[in-house]
């Protein structure tokens, strides 16, 4: 396996190498789906190569202390204790574990805002449609000033019907890291839940789950940790445990959380037992460790915001304190006959791909270019996705 320990000469590693990444493709979209280091794709292999010698003795013997060894891991990276975390696919998965575990009645109010994350979104819409809960919609602005507009805007919509809220730790399509601290206190002192789409935190904002108290936080691995797709977990307070069960009911049924979530039925457990491998490798690589890679990736994002709103003689559409690794920016209206005036969103995603670029653009709540800045990606790159920007709004 592949270690990179960085002492002088880090900061001149190229780090593109250490991806398997199309070398003809800038990668500018992490945030979707995350990227995994050749290095922790070579440690799954190994894994898969052991279970497949011997499933049974892998997958009954060797899997719950290797798993309780992740756990460790993780929660020592994530301020909690390993009582309280199990292992899940995906966040969305662990946001479909939360809301159909919980009882809901007609009249109870279930709470989100306008940037949550769609797949999440439409979970909340099926839970309401089966229960007769009432979904209410806290707007957020965008462009935002500051924290007090965010808080303002949820605390509005809060009743005394409200059960739950479903909070973005850092909102997909905008980009915004909440200020989900005080959203916690601030719910759970009017006697309201918080459950935390944690999707895009960990390995880009520093992360205390013990600390932040909410009584259900779930996170991808996948994504900014870059550990192996299918890499998440669910954190749930203790004393909501007890209710909480997984989408798919297997053996561990009503013999505990960790239990019960642990093992679901015949699955491939490598992407979970990567996380440990990845946060090791990954914080190898920068001699400050996590918080640098953090600090790095952050400072790259908001270079690369400066240059595309410079580009287009735009506002920040929020204070740097908000930004993560990924940016927003709305994007202005086109000029007649340029490229993006005659595609939809999809098409101009296209239009970017068949130059070599992948980013990301969205609809909603106006169209949306969102950038993503990890370790691999440089400002050469956001240069030039800058030049085409230009270009696609207004023309060669």
């Amino acid at each position: 396996m592949m270690h990179v320990r960085c002492l002088g000469e880090e900061r001149d590693l190229d780090f593109q190498s250490l991806w398997g990444l199309d070398s003809s493709v800038l990668y500018l979209n992490h945030g979707s789906f995350g990227a995994c280091p050749s290095a922790v794709l070579e440690a799954q292999t190994e894994l898969r190569l052991e279970m497949e010698r011997e499933p049974v003795d892998f997958l009954v013997s060797t899997l719950p202390s290797c798993l309780q060894d992740t756990r460790a891991s993780l929660c020592s990276f994530l301020g909690a204790e390993r009582r309280d975390l199990a292992f899940v696919p995906n966040a969305t998965a662990g946001v479909n574990a939360v809301l159909r575990s919980l009882n809901f009645e007609p009249g109870d109010e279930l709470l989100l805002t306008n940037h949550t994350y769609a797949a999440c979104r439409k979970t909340v819409d099926f839970v309401a449609a089966k229960t007769g809960a009432h979904v209410v919609v806290a707007h957020l602005p965008f462009p935002v000033r500051s924290d007090e507009e965010i808080v303002a805007a949820v605390l509005t919509c809060v009743s005394p019907q409200t059960r739950l809220a479903l909070l973005d730790h850092v909102t997909s399509p905008t980009a915004l890291v909440m200020p989900l601290a005080r959203l916690v206190n601030e719910l759970q002192a009017r006697d309201v839940d918080v459950l935390v789409d944690g999707a895009h935190a960990p390995g880009m904002v520093a992360i205390h789950l013990s600390q932040l108290g909410a009584a259900y936080y779930t996170g991808n691995a996948h994504k900014w940790l870059c550990a192996p797709k299918g890499a998440a977990f669910l954190h749930v307070r203790r004393d909501r445990q007890a209710a909480l069960h997984p989408n798919v009911i297997s053996h561990g049924y009503l013999e505990g959380f960790q239990a019960e979530f642990d093992w679901t039925g015949t699955f491939d457990p490598t992407p979970w037992l990567c996380i440990g491998e990845s946060l090791r490798y990954l914080g190898g690589l920068l001699p400050g460790g996590w918080p640098e890679i953090m600090t790095r990736n952050h400072r790259l994002a908001m270079d690369a915001r400066a240059l595309l709103l410079e580009s287009l003689e735009l506002d920040a559409p929020c204070p740097e304190s908000m930004i993560g690794s990924m940016a927003s920016i709305p994007l202005p209206m086109a000029t007649a006959g340029s490229p993006a005036a005659q595609l939809d969103f999809q098409g101009l995603h296209d239009w970017f791909r068949a130059r070599g670029i992948e980013t990301w653009l969205y609809p909603k709540p106006m169209l949306l270019l969102r950038i993503s800045a990890q370790l691999y990606n440089s400002m050469a790159q956001f240069e030039r996705l800058a030049a085409l920007l230009v270009e696609a709004l207004h023309g060669s």
